[in-house]
């Protein structure tokens, strides 16, 4: 005996004491070639080289089972078939895979694969004795020793749970025999130094939390609690989908952890009124069937009213339920790992028939059960069954009982038997093994290890990256709709699929049903949408998916829901009154079409015909006292220049053009100033008349009609040269102003360099000033035809429109702007007609008898 056998010798003596301990049922009474070869609930077909199967039938109850029937005991208690017929589609996938590589004369040419089937208990001591049962062959449990005449099992498929596949680990690691767990992937059993000789065939779902949060967000579900189980699993896939629901703007309600250990009592009330008083309406449960085994019972019987459950198809929830209880779970939405039909499994099905397999007792148990009937004179106790008939086949077994395309842990099982033959395959190849020698056989356990971490069971080459068996392509997933049926029946309906790493999401509404609380798609957010031309609007202290909804502001418009920040439309376009969407803006300008273009432009042409009819009077007549008086030369200045201030607004109406808007404002400034200059003339007129009135003043020669030109002539020549130099420096242009009207961009004309429109506006301010200032001095000066009150009132109405001008100037934009600036034009040249002519005119053409010498004579002695 080598030091190798005998390391393997001595902690096999220790664990069989150990186990004689623990199963006193199970002492050894005499020589274990002597006992009953249907001890053990196995099945077994023969081949060169032999693959155990651990597969979990039945859950470990109070009830006893019977060893001879395996479906009761004597004492009339009845086994939880019902677990049997969830998983039997197990047992027949190994047997299908078998015989398809056996078919395959590519795939171990000159070799026979066989299997041996073991019901291996879902309960950790059992799958311990299971493995104790495997390795002595087909009697007692005694390690390396064997009632038959060859050992020919290399490798084992088992173990449906990470629990079960640890605890035969324990023992199957002893003898480095190669174990391939087809449950749920775990990362404990990833543990190469803790667990080195198993191998996982689940997925990882390394991108579930993708795959969730895509089919979340495809139906808003921006608030999700979280049920996880307490191990490194659950928290690691806590892990990931926070990331991932953080960079999706998804927020979690709550995260429950679920120990196994849980107690139904006072833990439970506290769990069901946290779940419960949730605003969460969707609850997403993460864990293995072993870790939320007591939260499966207490959903069973509790149902959580007005939540939407989504989960994974690894937590079993009805592996140890009732059908009654099952509507509790109606609408509930299942992840599970992409089902692909395999060819010929239903062909496959149609040849198992009992009586072609009389041997295979899980076979028969299966049929007796589903078909409600007897294959043997053995019945239950207490129950009345019927003969099977020979027309029955697997195409009568309701769907329910069994699925005519692989399921995700039966496709594991289904891979695990093609990694095992492609292993096997490869290194018969290699090693050139002779079958025939017994003592060849561990060593062929021993040396597959190699084989199996390289080898792909789906495209039967070698990965780059040796992994742990697992499959390294990419993850799909399908979308599974949970539907309770009338009469204590359900089913699972695929209703969708999922790619997360291409981010494809496939669904079909109309197949789903929602649970009964929801009439409709369930809602489950933490504020309420906000609609288009609101924005979200974070509360101090809570969750990101937690905001109030606030209007967009002005200019500013948000065409999605629950959008972050409202955009600024593009300067051609304006938020429309809802602000959810921008629209064009449309070109405008003050025409003469529109009632205020029209209403400034009737009365700018009415007060230049005005102008013009008291022009014409006085030129009619011109030599009469009142007209004469005070330079009537000046008075015809004015007049004509106050004709053109009039006409000059009409510059301001209509579509501008880049001349226009060179004139417009130079225009209206030089005969603005022509007419200050010729009131101001007037004003100086008036005071020299009065101080010239003195013999031999040197006064009269100022009294001349071409000093009063003169002085028109410099005034305007002044205002002429500022002109001149705004035109020549930074002149008014022709602009599209899109900002001053919210719907509308305006055509103006933008007056260029501010300073010198100022400096223009300033310049005839200061004349008019000088204007009112002389006049008012003068106002009482005893002379006969002394129009200086007048005078005085005209400057006065000039100075407050224009400074009333510069402020609303400011503030106004577009056309009324423009506006504004011809309505100071007619109203300040309005005032000047009117406070200066108007009277005059009333004499001369309403009290003709007061315009005579003699009258103003009389009543200037008066």
């Amino acid at each position: 005996m080598g030091f190798g056998e005998l390391g393997l010798f001595f902690p096999g003596i220790f664990l069989i004491l150990i186990f004689q301990f623990s199963f006193p049922e199970y002492q050894l009474g005499e020589h274990p070639c002597y006992l009953k070869r249907d001890y053990s609930h196995t099945y077994r077909k023969e081949g060169d080289i032999v693959i155990g199967a651990f597969l979990s039938l039945f859950l470990k109850t109070e009830m006893e089972i019977d060893k001879e029937s395996f479906k009761c005991s004597a004492n009339g208690k009845y086994a939880n078939t019902k677990v049997m017929l969830k998983h039997y589609q197990h047992f027949l996938t190994v047997q299908f895979a078998v015989d398809q590589i056996n078919k395959d004369p590519h795939l171990l040419p000159n070799v026979t694969l066989g299997y041996q089937l073991l019901n291996n208990f879902h309960h950790n001591q059992l799958a311990v004795e299971s493995s104790l049962i495997w390795l002595s062959g087909k009697g007692p449990t005694i390690p390396n020793y064997s009632c038959d005449r060859q050992q020919k099992s290399v490798a084992v498929i088992g173990g449906m749970s990470s629990t079960l596949s640890m605890a035969m680990a324990t023992l199957l690691g002893l003898y480095k025999v190669p174990q391939l767990s087809y449950g749920s992937f775990d990362l404990l059993l990833s543990d190469e130094v803790e667990y080195p000789y198993v191998y996982q065939m689940g997925s990882r779902e390394s991108t579930l939390h993708q795959a969730a949060v895509q089919l979340m967000l495809h139906f808003g579900w921006t608030w999700l609690g979280l049920v996880i189980s307490d191990d490194m699993r659950g928290e690691q896939f806590f892990r990931n989908l926070k990331e991932e629901m953080d960079r999706n703007g998804m927020c979690l309600a709550f995260t429950e952890r679920i120990p196994q250990n849980f107690n139904q009592g006072n833990e439970y009330f506290k769990l069901m009124s946290r779940i419960l008083g949730s605003s969460s309406n969707v609850i997403f449960i993460y864990g293995n069937t072993d870790s939320l085994n007591e939260l499966s019972e207490l959903l069973i019987y509790f149902a959580l009213y007005g939540k939407m459950l989504v989960m994974t198809s690894s937590w079993d929830f009805s592996a140890d339920s009732n059908n009654e209880m099952m509507s509790n779970f109606h609408g509930t939405l299942i992840f599970s790992q992409f089902e692909r039909e395999i060819p010929g499994f239903k062909d496959f099905l149609r040849s198992v028939h009992p009586r072609a397999n009389p041997e295979d007792i899980f076979l028969k148990s299966f049929w007796e059960v589903v078909f409600n009937c007897i294959l043997s004179e053995i019945s239950p106790v207490d129950m009345v069954y019927w003969s099977c008939p020979e027309s029955l086949s697997f195409a009568k077994v309701p769907p329910l009982y069994l699925d005519n395309i692989i399921m995700e842990k039966s496709s594991n099982i289904y891979n695990g038997v093609y990694l095992l033959a492609h292993a096997l395959h490869q290194m018969l190849q290699t090693e050139a093994n002779d079958l025939s020698e017994p003592a060849a056989n561990p060593l062929i356990s021993w040396k597959l290890h190699n084989f199996l971490k390289c080898v792909n069971p789906v495209n039967e080459i070698k990965d780059e990256l040796c992994g742990d068996g697992t499959s390294m392509t990419a993850e799909t997933y399908d979308i599974l709709n949970f539907k309770s049926l009338p009469g204590y029946y359900w089913t699972q309906v695929k209703v969708g699929e999922v790619i997360p790493h291409k981010k494809e999401l496939s669904i079909n509404e109309e197949d789903i049903d929602w649970p009964e609380d929801f009439p409709q798609i369930p809602s489950s957010t933490c504020s309420v949408t906000c609609g288009p031309g609101f924005r979200k609007q974070s509360l101090e202290g809570q969750p990101i998916c937690c905001f109030e909804c606030t209007l967009c502001p002005d200019g500013k418009i948000s065409n999605k829901t629950n959008a972050e920040q409202c955009i600024q439309c593009p300067d051609d376009q304006y938020p429309s009154e809802e602000k959810d969407r921008c629209l064009l803006k449309t070109v405008t300008y003050l025409a003469y079409e529109e009632t205020l273009g029209m209403i400034l432009a009737s009365a700018a042409l009415c007060f230049s015909i005005l102008t013009t009819f008291v022009l014409g009077v006085f030129v009619m007549h011109r030599d009469t006292p009142i007209v004469k008086a005070n330079n009537r030369s000046l008075s015809y200045i004015l007049l004509t220049s106050l004709t053109l201030c009039f006409l000059s607004s009409l510059l301001f109406i209509g579509h501008p053009t880049p001349a226009i808007c060179l004139l417009r404002q130079t225009t209206f400034a030089i005969v603005f100033t022509v007419a200050i200059a010729s009131i101001l003339a007037k004003t100086i007129t008036v005071v020299l008349a009065f101080r010239a009135t003195k013999p031999g003043s040197k006064l009269r020669r100022w009294l001349g009609a071409s000093v009063s030109y003169f002085l028109i002539f410099i005034c305007t020549l002044i205002q002429m040269c500022l002109c001149g130099i705004w035109l020549g420096t930074y002149p008014p242009f022709l602009e599209m102003d899109p900002y001053s009207e919210a719907s509308f961009i305006v055509i103006q004309c933008n007056e260029g360099s501010l300073v010198s429109f100022y400096c223009v506006l300033g310049y005839m301010g200061f004349l008019a000033l000088v204007s009112f200032t002389l006049a008012f001095l003068a106002r009482n000066l005893p002379d006969t035809f002394n129009e200086a009150k007048h005078l005085t009132f005209s400057m006065l109405v000039f100075c407050s429109v224009w400074i009333s001008f510069l402020p609303t100037y400011q503030s106004t934009k577009g056309k009324a702007m423009v506006a504004m600036e011809i309505f100071s034009i007619l109203v300040s040249s309005a005032g000047i007609l009117t406070c200066i002519f108007v009277p005059k005119c009333y004499v001369i053409l309403l009290r003709a008898d007061r315009n005579t010498l003699e009258k103003w004579k009389n009543k200037a002695n008066v």
